[in-house]
């Protein structure tokens, strides 16, 4: 497992990165997954947790998660779609996350939490869902690591990209420079990557454009090709 320092040099290294966002995997073949994720050479794994109450959709928690980290030496980033984030800390950090992002829906005063996840020596993230303007995140950007746009609304996969969040992206990349890590979550694919890579991103949480292709290789070459050849001419 990667220290805060490891992780964030790892990413900014490693960036544009297309993460698979393990919410669209076969969770009958978690194993045969992992070990395609990792023969793709994904440079980070995207684990989509989902409460039931925050988001309308159950995916999983904190003991698949730690089930599935000896299985891989890839990077967690847990994005937490759940209620009160701050209850549930140390059971996703014993878990093996090395990035943990919450919803600033979930929790409007973020900051105490985000320093917290920091001082854990994990990669402290926040996420704010489509219709949550970014004035609102502006205050706390500093006490991030990486800041998640959410590009659909977080519940379920499959959904359409929003494009008006792309001036999101735009707006934290000028704001924060390039210490930032963001992030950007929900319909992305071949025909959206570049509008986002172009805003500012760096990472590209791609699901559907993953797993429902025939070669996992293959897909996350081509959208980390597409993402880097649009930020080389930027």
């Amino acid at each position: 497992m990667l220290t805060r320092d490891e992780m964030l040099s790892h990413l900014k290294v490693r960036r544009p990165i297309a993460a698979p966002s393990m919410l669209k995997c076969d969770f009958g073949n978690l194993r045969r997954e992992i070990e395609l994720l990792d023969s793709a050479e994904a440079s980070l794994l995207h684990l989509d947790v989902m409460d039931g109450h925050f988001v309308p959709n159950l995916s999983y928690g904190p003991m698949v998660i730690k089930r599935l980290r000896p299985l891989t030496n890839t990077p967690f980033d847990a994005h937490l779609m759940i209620s009160e984030p701050a209850r549930y800390l140390d059971e996703y950090v014993n878990a093996g996350c090395e990035a943990i992002t919450f919803h600033l829906e979930a929790m409007p005063e973020p900051a105490s939490l985000l320093r917290e996840i920091r001082r854990r020596g994990v990669v402290a993230g926040l996420a704010i869902n489509p219709g949550t303007p970014f004035s609102v995140a502006e205050p706390f950007l500093k006490e991030c690591d990486l800041f998640l746009v959410m590009s659909v609304n977080p519940g379920f996969g499959g959904q359409k990209f929003i494009p008006d969040v792309v001036t999101k992206i735009r707006d934290a990349r000028s704001l924060a420079g390039d210490d930032l890590i963001i992030s950007v979550d929900g319909g992305i694919g071949r025909s959206t990557i570049a509008q986002c890579a172009q805003a500012g991103c760096d990472i590209f949480v791609a699901g559907s454009s993953v797993f429902d292709e025939p070669c996992y290789t293959a897909a996350i070459a081509e959208l980390q090709q597409i993402a880097n050849g649009t930020r080389s001419g930027c």
